[in-house]
Order: structure tokens, then C-alpha cells, then sequence
């Protein structure tokens, strides 16, 4: 089995370090445009993954990107799946995962985060620590949904979305595309493509 290479070396990537070390997989390279001073886990540099001789190197790896901004994940993604195939599911020993969930690839699902039955999410979906995400909710590529936050049955959470830490997102809601909604608010209406919300209840800035 080929070990992995994270794409992205920052605080997003130790998280994704820690859930691949939890099912015993095997984590010993990353790529950053140079090389970091911070190296907590001895991993090897590769390069930066836009030179082409590092993604010939990256393809004797599993790859995982771990990088915390929507847009970015999302344009390294779509550039290494053309070239490498599809990137590995980060799924920690603790998550409790609805065995009728239906998930693309590049998933991150951190510790103790639970989704329940009937759930799809896309690709590149970042579902932070303690995260809830109830009965049929549907996540599109490339959102995130940080730490602590609550998603009721029913929730559509459109592609590049940012759901804060603590929101709580009342059931049957649609919040539409590259949305920010910002910690601890609580959504009780459908969000329109595009825009910033905070508070309780929401409001937009």
C-alpha cells in the first residue's frame, strides 16, 4: 500500500496527519511551495506540487490535500485529480458515519464528527471536529463545515460554502454557494449564492 503525501503543510495538514495516524495509515511527504521550518512529524519535501517533476514524484504516493481555504482546495484538487487520479477519504477511527452516507473523494471527517443516514457529500468537503450533520442533508464539493457546528436534517449546503464553528443550521434550509456564515449563528432561512451572514438570528453584512 502506498504511504501519503499531504498537499499542504500547516495546521489543516496536522489535523489530517493525526485522523490518517488513527486508522494506522501511513503519512511521510508533503509539498509546499518551499520547504517548512515547522515539521513536527519529520515528513519528507517533495517540491511544490505545480512542478512537474513533483507530481511525477507524487505519483508513487497516496495524496490527500489538506489545505483549509475552499477556493484553493478546491483549483490544487481539480489540477492533481487530472493528473494523479482521485485523493484519499481522511476519516478518523472516532467519526460516526451512517453506513448509508454517500461521499465523493478528498473528504476530510475529523474526530467525533457524526453523520447520519442518508447523507451525500461531494468532494473536498472539509467536516471539522464535532461537526453534526443530520438525516439527508446534502454537502456540495469543496464546503467546510468547521468545528462544533450543527446541521439539522434536510440541509443543503451549496459548492464552497463556510459554515462557522457552533452555527446551527435549522432543518429543512438551503444556504447556496461560496456562503460564509460566520461562528455561532443560527440560520433559520435559505442563504442565497454569495453571501456573508453572522448572529443570532442571521443577518448579512
Amino acid at each position: 500500500m502506498k504511504t501519503i503525501a499531504l498537499i499542504g503543510y500547516s495546521g489543516h495538514a496536522f489535523v489530517a496527519f493525526e485522523i490518517f495516524f488513527s486508522q494506522g495509515m501511513t503519512v511521510s511527504a508533503y509539498t509546499e511551495k518551499e520547504e517548512k521550518a515547522l515539521n513536527p512529524y519529520s515528513l519528507k519535501w517533495l517540491g511544490d506540487e505545480n512542478d512537474e517533476r513533483v507530481v511525477e514524484m507524487l505519483k508513487s504516493y497516496s495524496y490527500f490535500v489538506s489545505i483549509g481555504d475552499n477556493a484553493i482546495r478546491q483549483k490544487v484538487s481539480l489540477h492533481l485529480i487530472k493528473e494523479l487520479g482521485l485523493p484519499e477519504n481522511a476519516l478518523h477511527k472516532t467519526a460516526i458515519i451512517s453506513r448509508s452516507m454517500d461521499a465523493g473523494s478528498g473528504n476530510m471527517f475529523a474526530p467525533r464528527v457524526v453523520i447520519n443516514p442518508l447523507v451525500k457529500i461531494g468532494n473536498g468537503v472539509i467536516c471539522n471536529t464535532g461537526c453534526i450533520i443530520e438525516h439527508e442533508c446534502i454537502i456540495g464539493d469543496y464546503a467546510h463545515i468547521a468545528p462544533g457546528a450543527v446541521l439539522c436534517g434536510n440541509v443543503k449546503v451549496g459548492e464552497g460554502t463556510f459554515i462557522g464553528a457552533n452555527s446551527v443550521i435549522k432543518q429543512g434550509v438551503t444556504i447556496g454557494k461560496n456562503v460564509v456564515i460566520g461562528a455561532g449563528s443560527v440560520i433559520i432561512k435559505d442563504i442565497e449564492d454569495n453571501k456573508k451572514v453572522v448572529g443570532n438570528p442571521q443577518r448579512f453584512i
